[in-house]
Order: C-alpha cells, then structure tokens, then sequence
C-alpha cells in the first residue's frame, strides 16, 4: 500500500512511524513531514491545506491512501477534493469536521443525538456573554467557536479573564464547568460504524500541578489503570456511535477518526469537546501500544470497509509521552535554537523521540521552529517504569530555554487519575 500522511507535527511522525513499521505499507510518504519524519518516509514540500496541491501529488504518487494528520486541511476541505478525486482518503469531509471546526455545531449534534455533554449557550455579544457566564458561574469554561489549534478555551475562576477571552474570540460556547478527570478517546470510523483504541490522558497546562496557561498538550500517558470498568463500552454506546449516526443521518458521513474528549463527572461521562483528527500527544501513547497493522484499518475507514466486530491488539505494558517546549511556550515561543541530544536520547531502554516543531537550518542543524518541539516517548512494563524511560531520555535532550512537566503520569503511576 502506497501511503501519504499530511502534516508536519508530532502526531505525523507518531502515523508514519506506526505506518513504517506495518509490512502492508510498500511505499511512505509525508507532506511537508518534519525532520524526523524523514529518516522513515520521504518528504514533500507542501501546504497541507491547499486541496489542489495535495491531490496533484497523491495522484502522482499513485497513493492507495492518504491520510489527514491536522484539522486545517480537514476545513479547507482537503478530504472532499481527494473523494472528489477517487483517491481514499482518512479524514472527514469539511461538513463532517465541523464537529471540531465549530463548538457551537458540536453541541448541535449532540444535543441530536442526546450525547451527554455540558450545558452551554452559544454567545456573539457582551450581553449574552455576561448572561451566560452569571448562569454557569464560576469556574467558567469560555470557548472560541472555531479553531484554536487546541488553544482557544479558558478555564477561569476570574469573571474579567472571561469576559476578555470571549472579546478576544467573538462567538464563544460558554459551558458549564465539569469536574472529574478527563479522558481522551480515539474511534475509527466508516462513516457507519466505528472501532476503539486505548484510551489515554494528556495535561494541558504548561507547568507541574496544573499550573500555568492552556497548551496543544505537554504529555499524555496510557493505559489508564484508574478508569472504571466498561468505559470505553459504554462511551462507544452513548456518545461516538451516535453522533456518528447523526453525522450519517444528516448525509456527511464522518470517515476518519473521531477523537472523544471526555470528563468522567460525579453525575457520569460528559463530553469536553470532539475533535476531527487524532489528539497530539496522546496518538504518539496509543500508537506505541498499537500491536495490529495501522494501515489496513485506516484504509478500511477510507473505502467504506470497517469490520465493526473487529478489535486491536495492543502490546502490554505502557507508555509515557514528554513534551519537550521551547523558551516562551506558549506564548512566544523562541525558534531557532540548536536541539542536540537525540541519539544518546534514544539509546535509554524503551525510549525514544518524535519531532513536533523542528526544521534543519542552513548549516544542517537541528533546530526548534515551533512551540512544542519534541515528544519523548518511554515505554515499559508499567506506568512507572515508561515514565522513568521517558524522563531519563528527555534529560538527554538540549535545547536552550527548553521546559517540559515533571509530573506527567505521575499520580497514574501511583494508581490514581492525575
């Protein structure tokens, strides 16, 4: 199978490092890829986003299947021109996407579906804004209707931050704040029926505890040995397949994968958000546990063909990722410094590195071009000892200014939800 992944981050060289190692993947290719991406794949310059240049070169390429990495091209209807063009495709159409490309559509399916999720208001003006946030009250949950690269929520106990967030956006969802632990988890899907990975957890704000401003994800971790019995049953049953369903029914079927983010409340699973795209940093956990062939289940995701009996098999063990940030994330992160370190980074036992933000610069050096510039992965027989792999290796890492949280699986590890 002759395969190309769009996009240039960690969850790219996540797909293609899983996609390298499937012996049904004859030909690997990625656009514009990462460094790393291409010690495995061959690279292509190319923005993702542009729908006739894609389909220009998976024709020329003759892929057999392609698949969307971020949500930009899945918007700029990248998936439809490839459909269009009789070429398979893993990503949604841009109708379907909106699940992700607006939160205010979101709700919308789920409230069809009956989804259990959070009571929100959709808000355009400071009338409405203030309304809904002296209804929901504090802590209060303010998200940017479109996309936000996984940026445009804040939760806040501060009434002004709020306020100041919803101007800053425009049209925001105003929720209700839900406690609990949160949960990530990823769907294949048909456009009819839909197969489950592992479920993972990932931390979103920059700094130890919690602390700090919303990020894309600073490490995830799976499996979760604190999660109840018959979660990812009774979410399959619940929110995924019907939201798939009306997705299908309202004639934009949803072919790709389905990423649920969840909060396991006091009153039951509610849903945070849905995403169109596997999350970053959790695919770089489930993708290492994956013991089954990616590609034959994307590619049966692509042409209608997925067996809804069918479930993976997963290595034992676990898996730890570690976000290595430059100077500044995520506000103003710095580019342009020297990373070093990478091969004595993976010589540590069960460890080792995805590129998310790099680029070689004019002498051929490794260099940091984005916020989140490195996921160190570690993996081992338990939480404990994929953690202790993960951080030994990012401690090998150099990059000037560089920070990454101490704390990722650190309660899980301990048998309790972080």
């Amino acid at each position: 199978m002759r395969v190309l992944v769009l996009g240039s981050g960690g969850r790219e060289h996540a797909l293609a490092r899983a996609l390298h190692r499937d012996p049904a993947v004859t030909a690997l290719h990625c656009a514009p890829g990462n460094p790393g991406t291409a010690a495995i794949a061959e690279n292509h310059a190319l923005n993702a986003a542009d729908p006739t240049a894609v389909v220009e070169l998976a024709a020329r390429l003759r892929a057999e299947l392609v698949v969307i990495g971020p949500e930009a091209p899945l918007m700029e209807g990248v998936g439809d021109a490839l459909r269009r063009a009789g070429i398979p495709c893993f990503g949604p159409d841009r109708e379907a996407a909106r699940i992700e490309g607006s939160k205010a559509f979101a709700k919308e399916i789920m409230a069809a579906a009956e989804v259990p999720t959070a009571a929100a208001r959709v808000c355009e003006s400071e009338s409405e804004v203030l309304a809904a946030l002296e209804e929901f009250g504090p802590p209060y949950v303010v998200k940017d209707d479109g996309l936000a690269a996984g940026k445009g929520v804040v939760v806040t106990v501060e009434h002004a931050e709020a306020v100041a967030h919803a101007a800053d956006c425009g049209r925001v969802v105003i929720e209700e704040f839900l406690d609990g632990p949160e949960v990530s988890l990823f769907a294949l899907s048909d456009g009819r029926s839909a197969l489950p990975l592992l479920p993972a957890q990932d931390f979103k704000r920059a700094y130890d505890g919690g602390e700090g401003p919303n990020t894309g994800g600073m490490g995830a971790y799976t499996p979760l040995p604190w999660a109840p019995p018959g979660l990812v049953d009774e979410v399959m049953a619940t929110v995924v397949l019907p939201a798939i369903e009306e997705l299908r029914r309202r004639e934009t079927p949803y072919v790709g994968v389905l990423y649920a983010g969840l909060a396991l409340t006091a009153k039951g699973v509610r849903v945070v958000e849905f995403n169109a795209r596997f999350g970053d940093p959790e695919t770089q956990v489930v993708l290492d546990r994956l013991a089954s062939p990616l590609a034959g289940m994307l590619q049966a995701c692509a042409i209608g063909g997925l067996d809804p009996s069918f479930r993976p098999a997963w290595h034992e063990g676990a898996a730890v990722t570690v976000v290595v940030a430059a100077e500044g994330y995520p506000a103003s992160p710095v580019k342009g410094d020297v990373i070093t370190g990478i091969e004595e980074a993976e010589r540590v036992p069960g460890a080792y590195v995805l590129q998310a933000g790099t680029a070689l610069n004019e002498d051929g050096r490794l260099v940091a071009t984005g916020g989140r510039v490195l996921n160190v992965v570690g993996s081992g027989p338990d939480l404990a000892a994929a953690r202790a792999a993960a951080y030994e290796a990012a401690g090998r890492i150099g990059l000037r200014g560089s920070h990454h949280r101490t704390d990722i699986a650190l309660q899980a590890a301990q048998a309790g939800p972080a």
